[in-house]
C-alpha cells in the first residue's frame, strides 16, 4: 500500500525507521510518537517570545466556571474510598449518562448494557481499540488496519500502535468540509475488509465541522458492511454555535439494527470544565461494550467512587452548559471581528478551536516560530497535528491551531498581535 506510517521525530526520513521499527509497540517504546505539545516547545524553545504577557494558544483546556457542587458532592461521598468501585461503574452515574443522552438526542439507551463509564474519553477512545482489533484478529485477519479522520487525536494515533494495527490516515480538507471523504474511501474494498475500527470526531478537532445525520449513516453503512467498528468521538458535542451537533447514536437507533457497530465517547471535560476529574464515557453497541467491560475488569482503571457519583450529578445538570456555550460564542464574536477575511477563517459549527491557513506565510510551522518571535502569541502548527497519508500530503502543513480557552479579552489581544505581524 506504499504505508507512510508517519509520525516519526524527522519527518523527513520515514522510510529508515519504517525498515529500523515496524512494530507499532516497538515505534511507542522508542519514542517515534513525539506529542505535538512537546514538538511545540522544542520548536520554540531556541527563541524568546517578542511580546509580554505571553498569551498561549496551544492547549485546549477548558477555563470556564466549573459547577459549584462538584467539591461538595465528592465530599457527600467520601466513604466510597473505602471500596473497590465496579468496573461497569455504579447505577448512579450510568442512570445518569442515559438520561442525559434520553434528553439531548432523544434516544433509549440501556444503562445496564449500552453505557461503560471510563476516566475521560481519551481512556475509553484508547480502551476500545484493544476489542477492536481483537474481534479483526479473531476472525481471521492478520493485517488489521485503523482508519483515522487526519487531524486527528492522539488516543487514535496511539491506539493503532499499541495494538499492533496499521494506521491510515483519512485526510480532512476543506474539499470534503473537513471531514474524511467517505465516497472515496468506499472505493478501498480491501482496506476496508481488514479495518478494525474507523475513528471520526464531530465536531472535529480541529476544525470544528460537525458531521450531519447523513454523512454519519454513511460511515455507519461502512461500518456493517465491512463488519468494523465506527468510534464516535463526541467530546465537542456541547460546544456548538447554532445547532446542537447531530449524534452518532441518534442516527443509528433510527435503523433497524440499533446500535450494531457503533460507539460514541464523551466526557465532562469540555462539557463542564472539568478536566482534571478524569470522567467520561463509551456508549452503544452492547455485545461489543460487553467484552470490553471484560478487557477493562482485567487491566483497566476504575473511577473513583466519589468521582462517579460527582459525575451524575454534573450529567444531571444543563444551565452551567448553557453559560459556559454562551461564553465560546462571544469569543467566535471577537474572531469574527478580528478575523473577517483572513488566513481562510469561518465560524465553525462547533468546538473551540481555530484552523488558520497560513500557507501565504511559509506554512504551519514558520508561522508559529514567527508568531512566538515577534507576538509572544503561542500555537500549534498544524502539521503536528496530522500525519502525511499513504500519497504524502500532511494536511495540517499550511494551518495553525489556536485553542479559545483563554479570557475574551485575551484572545482579543492575541488575535489582534496575530493579524499585526502577519500584515506586515
Amino acid at each position: 500500500m506504499g504505508l507512510n506510517l508517519g509520525l516519526m521525530a524527522d519527518l523527513d526520513q520515514p522510510e529508515v525507521l519504517l525498515v529500523t521499527r515496524p512494530n507499532g509497540l516497538g515505534r511507542l517504546a522508542a519514542g517515534d510518537v513525539p506529542y505535538p505539545f512537546s514538538r511545540t516547545r522544542e520548536l520554540l524553545a531556541p527563541y524568546s517570545p517578542g511580546l509580554e504577557p505571553v498569551i498561549d494558544l496551544t492547549l485546549g483546556e477548558p477555563r470556564e466556571t466549573m459547577p459549584a457542587f462538584v467539591a461538595d458532592k465528592i465530599k457527600e461521598a467520601e466513604a466510597l474510598f473505602k471500596k473497590y468501585p465496579p468496573i461497569n461503574g455504579y447505577p448512579e452515574l450510568r442512570n445518569a449518562i442515559a438520561s442525559w443522552l434520553q434528553r439531548r438526542y432523544d434516544v433509549a439507551v440501556d444503562p445496564e448494557t449500552e453505557i461503560l463509564p471510563s476516566n475521560g474519553s481519551r481512556e475509553g477512545l484508547f480502551f476500545a481499540a484493544l476489542q477492536a482489533v481483537g474481534r479483526k484478529v479473531a476472525a481471521g485477519d492478520e493485517r488489521p488496519a485503523i482508519l483515522m479522520c487526519n487531524p486527528y487525536y492522539a488516543a487514535y494515533i496511539g491506539a493503532a500502535l499499541a495494538t499492533n494495527a496499521e494506521p491510515v490516515y483519512l485526510n480532512a480538507t476543506a474539499a470534503s468540509r473537513y471531514l474524511p471523504d467517505l465516497d472515496k474511501l468506499a472505493e478501498e474494498p480491501e482496506l476496508l475488509g481488514r479495518a478494525a475500527a474507523l475513528y471520526l470526531c464531530s465536531p472535529s478537532n480541529p476544525q470544528g465541522t460537525a458531521a450531519s445525520a447523513d454523512y454519519t449513516a454513511r460511515a455507519l453503512e461502512l461500518a456493517r458492511k465491512y463488519d468494523f467498528m465506527l468510534f464516535f468521538d463526541e467530546c465537542y458535542s456541547e460546544i456548538y454555535n447554532d445547532a446542537p451537533p447531530v449524534g452518532g447514536l441518534e442516527v443509528a437507533a433510527r435503523t433497524n439494527r440499533g446500535f450494531e457497530n457503533l460507539v460514541v465517547f464523551n466526557s465532562l471535560s469540555k462539557r463542564s470544565n472539568v478536566p482534571g476529574l478524569r470522567s467520561g464515557f463509551t456508549a452503544g453497541d452492547s455485545a461489543f461494550l460487553k467484552r470490553l467491560t471484560g478487557i477493562r475488569n482485567l487491566i483497566g482503571p476504575q473511577m473513583p467512587g466519589p468521582t462517579q457519583m460527582a459525575s451524575a450529578a454534573i450529567w444531571a445538570e444543563e444551565r452551567h452548559v448553557s453559560s459556559n456555550r454562551l461564553s465560546y460564542q462571544r469569543k467566535f464574536d471577537v474572531c469574527d471581528a478580528v478575523l473577517e477575511g483572513r488566513y481562510g477563517y469561518q465560524r465553525p459549527d462547533g468546538g473551540f478551536f481555530l484552523w488558520l491557513d497560513v500557507a501565504h506565510f511559509g506554512g504551519g510551522v514558520d508561522t508559529t516560530v514567527t508568531l512566538w518571535k515577534r507576538a509572544g502569541v503561542k500555537v500549534l502548527p498544524g502539521a503536528f497535528l496530522a500525519q502525511p497519508d499513504r500519497f504524502g500530503e500532511n494536511p495540517g502543513e499550511d494551518f495553525i491551531r489556536a485553542a479559545l480557552v483563554a479570557e475574551t479579552d485575551a484572545i482579543k489581544v492575541a488575535l489582534e498581535r496575530i493579524t499585526s505581524v502577519l500584515s506586515q
